[in-house]
Formats: C-alpha cells, sequence, structure tokens
C-alpha cells in the first residue's frame, strides 16, 4: 500500500482508509448482505408454505376419516323364528333363509307405528343390510339360539351414521321429504337415542372387511392382505437382482460404452412414468405369458420392473461410500476379488443397500396408475389367501372409493389414506432406524 501510494497510484484519503473500506465497497457490502437476508427470507417463506400445506393436508384428511374408525350400531330384540330358519337343511339352508325377514320383523315390534308401506320401507332402512349376514353368521356359530329372542346390536345404515356424526343436517319441520333422511326416520332415531338403543363404537369391520358395495360395511383388510403379497413378491424379485447389479456394475463391470450406455438407461428407467411399467406389465405379463389379471403375483413383478432402477442406484451409492482401503486391505492379506466384495465391501454397503431397498418398496406401496393397467382395479370381496388369487391394494381400494358419491365413502376413503399413510411413515422410519443404527463415518 505504501509503495501505490508514493508511486501515485492511490490518492492520500484512499490510502489512509484503504480500497476494501471505500464508500463504493461499503454499499456492495449492504448490498451483498441484503440479498443474503432476502435468500434466506425467500427460503424460509417456502419453507413454511410447505409445512403449512402439508398441516392442512393431513388435517382435513384427518378430519374426514378420524370419524370412519367408529360406527353406529342399533339394538332390537331380535326373535329366530323357526319358522323363517328352517336348522334341517344345515348349513345351505341357513344361508337360504329370508334373514331380511327377521330384521324387518325386529324393527316392527321397536317401532309398531310403522304401518304403511312407505314408513315400512323407510324403517327397514334404519338397519343395514349387512345385519342379515351378522344374524346368519350368530346361527350358523349357535344353531340353539333358534326359536329364541336374544338382544343384538346391529349394524345401522350408512344414512343413520353420517346422520349420527353430524355429516347429514337435521330437516326443518315441514320441509319436502327428498333428502337422504327424512323426519320421520330422524324421529325415530331420537326415539333410540331416548332409549339408548343406538350408540357409536369402535369399527372393528372397518380392519377385518373387505370391499363392499355398502359404505358402513368396507373395510380395508383386503387391500392390505392385497398389498402385502403385492410387496412381496416385488420384494422377493426387485431385491436380490437390484443387488446383484449394482454388485456387477460398481464391482466388476469394465468401464466401456456398453457400460455407460447401461448406466445412462438406468438412471433414465428411475425417471420413467409409472404408467408405463402397467403397459409393459399387460404386454408381456398378462397377454404373452397368459398370467392370472388383477393378482398380487402380475402387480409383484410390474412393481419390481420399477423398483429395481432405485434400487441399483441406490446400492451403488453405498457401495461407492466404502472406503478404497477397505477393499486395498482386503486384497493386500491375499483375498481374491469376490472374497473381497462379498465378505468385507458388502456387509458394509448393506445398510444404505437396505435402506434403498425400503424406500423404493414405500414408493410401490403407494402406487396405482400401473396396477389399474393389470386389471387390480376389480371389485373383490373376498381377502385373497394366496397371491395367485384376484386381489386389489390399498391405494387402489382408495381411488375406487373416492369415485362413490355416497357421503360414507367419502369419510372411509379419508380413513383409508390415513392407513395408507400410517404404513408409508412405518416403512420410511424402519428405514430411517436402519441407516442410524448401521451407518459409518469413515
Amino acid at each position: 500500500m505504501t509503495d501505490m501510494v508514493a508511486n501515485g497510484t492511490l490518492s492520500r484519503g484512499e490510502g489512509r482508509r484503504g480500497v476494501h473500506t471505500t464508500a463504493q465497497a461499503d454499499a456492495r457490502l449492504r448490498k451483498r448482505y441484503a440479498a443474503e437476508l432476502r435468500f434466506k427470507l425467500y427460503g424460509l417463506a417456502a419453507v413454511s408454505v410447505a409445512i403449512l400445506a402439508l398441516v392442512v393436508l393431513l388435517a382435513s384428511i384427518l378430519h374426514g376419516g378420524l370419524t370412519a374408525f367408529v360406527s353406529t350400531q342399533i339394538r332390537l330384540d331380535v326373535e329366530f323364528d323357526p319358522k323363517v330358519i328352517d336348522a334341517r337343511g344345515g348349513r345351505e339352508a341357513l344361508l337360504q333363509a329370508d334373514w331380511a325377514k327377521i330384521v324387518d320383523a325386529a324393527l316392527e315390534a321397536k317401532f309398531p307405528d310403522a304401518t304403511s308401506r312407505p314408513a315400512r320401507r323407510a324403517l327397514s332402512g334404519l338397519v343395514s343390510p349387512g345385519a342379515q349376514q351378522e344374524l346368519r353368521n350368530m346361527v350358523i356359530a349357535d344353531p340353539s339360539l333358534i326359536g329364541q329372542k336374544r338382544t343384538v346390536w346391529l349394524t345401522a345404515s350408512s344414512d343413520v351414521d353420517m346422520f349420527m356424526k353430524g355429516y347429514y343436517e337435521r330437516p326443518k319441520p315441514g320441509a319436502p321429504e327428498g333428502g337422504r333422511i327424512n323426519e320421520r326416520s330422524i324421529g325415530w332415531i331420537d326415539r333410540l337415542v331416548a332409549e339408548g338403543a343406538i350408540e357409536k363404537r369402535f369399527n372393528t369391520r372397518f380392519f377385518t372387511a373387505a370391499d363392499s358395495r355398502e359404505p358402513e360395511l368396507v373395510g380395508v383388510w383386503g387391500g392390505i392382505v392385497g398389498s402385502f403379497y403385492t410387496l412381496l413378491i416385488t420384494l422377493a424379485l426387485a431385491f436380490p437382482i437390484g443387488v446383484a447389479g449394482a454388485i456387477y456394475l460398481e464391482e466388476f463391470a469394465p468401464k466401456n460404452r456398453f457400460t455407460d450406455l447401461i448406466e445412462v438407461n438406468i438412471n433414465n428407467l428411475a425417471a420413467v412414468p409409472s404408467i408405463v411399467y402397467g403397459l409393459l406389465g399387460l404386454a408381456v405379463f398378462i397377454n404373452a405369458f397368459g398370467m392370472p389379471r388383477s393378482a398380487p403375483l402380475v402387480g409383484g413383478c410390474v412393481l419390481a420392473l420399477m423398483s429395481l432402477p432405485i434400487i441399483i442406484i441406490a446400492g451403488r451409492a453405498a457401495l461407492k461410500a466404502v472406503p478404497p482401503s477397505i477393499r486395498e486391505a482386503a486384497l493386500g492379506v491375499g483375498a481374491s476379488k469376490m472374497q473381497m466384495v462379498l465378505h468385507h465391501v458388502l456387509p458394509l454397503a448393506m445398510p444404505g443397500m437396505l435402506t434403498g431397498t425400503i424406500l423404493a418398496m414405500a414408493h410401490a406401496l403407494g402406487e396405482t396408475a400401473p396396477l389399474l393397467m393389470i386389471g387390480m382395479v376389480a371389485f373383490v370381496v373376498d381377502i385373497p389367501t394366496s397371491p395367485l388369487q384376484a386381489a386389489t391394494v390399498l391405494p387402489v381400494q382408495i381411488f375406487m372409493w373416492a369415485d362413490h358419491p355416497e357421503r360414507g365413502f367419502v369419510e372411509k376413503t379419508s380413513a383409508a389414506i390415513i392407513v395408507l399413510l400410517v404404513f408409508l411413515l412405518a416403512m420410511n422410519a424402519v428405514a430411517i432406524y436402519l441407516r442410524k443404527k448401521f451407518e459409518r463415518k469413515w
């Protein structure tokens, strides 16, 4: 600085203040600090908006779905009339008995003022059609009930359930009868409430039943079992193939144009829309190979193809994270390359591979589009017992329920989303636990 001043390069004032303390430098610093502050504020605003949107989404799902975990039950004195129920024919006769007549008789005995045909029709709408199946199962389990009169709790209809949960408003006196529930039905419900003959209880059916046409009878167990079989096939196919592919590409494959082409295609396949895999599964697995439509076996094969690129990419990243000194030390003590990979590198990379695999499985659990293409959108009322039987999965079941106009299905859709989110959070929590437990700091 002294030499520059002596040579006349800087003025005397600039020499005293220095080149970094001029007014122009201060202005540049203030401008840079202001830009950094604005950038931080933009980032904070983006994060805040994202958190707010997530909170609103979760709140709307919880508000609409938590009520589905309880169902409305009606207490009736049911007479198992032997004139209607003939047990002499065995199980087949019990299945063919007129159970609707048994339910209607119990309702008419409870409300004897319902004498006209429209009134009796409205009265039968208080109880779900599934009440007939409930009574039938009771008699099949205990045939001694025939000829007796028992007090039982039966599932209410969806309209009564929605009214009890506050989704339907009470019509004004004198309003025309045109809604889902009318003034006469509300009068019967009020009588049941006054007598303590109607209650909201935990909806066990929602976790033990499969799909149904009636919203009060639907359950997610069929979709959960279908998802389990589908993910089991996906994991059995994708994990060993993905790990083997990652090991070969990272440790054994020569570095040439062919392997470069394979790597580029694997990265591109990870970004292919999932519905393309559904079209591939429809053309290859169903049309060409003749595999059963709407079966978890086909769904697992399709999702395995979709998960393979993700597992391979995660596996290669885990292998790259292992320090070269591990490989050099293993080779230095006389291990072969295969022994070095299998005995030293792979155990250290396996936690990262498992984390990537679990995340890929969580991604596959939420997929809908590829499974729609292979027919897993079918209406399945039976719970599958093997991967070869027709089934549906939880995301597809949510998709089908969301297409129904009834208010009861709207509630069940939100509840099924809650169940799906719980599974996804559990799988992600397992992935985080494995990463934290087995992570190595090099």
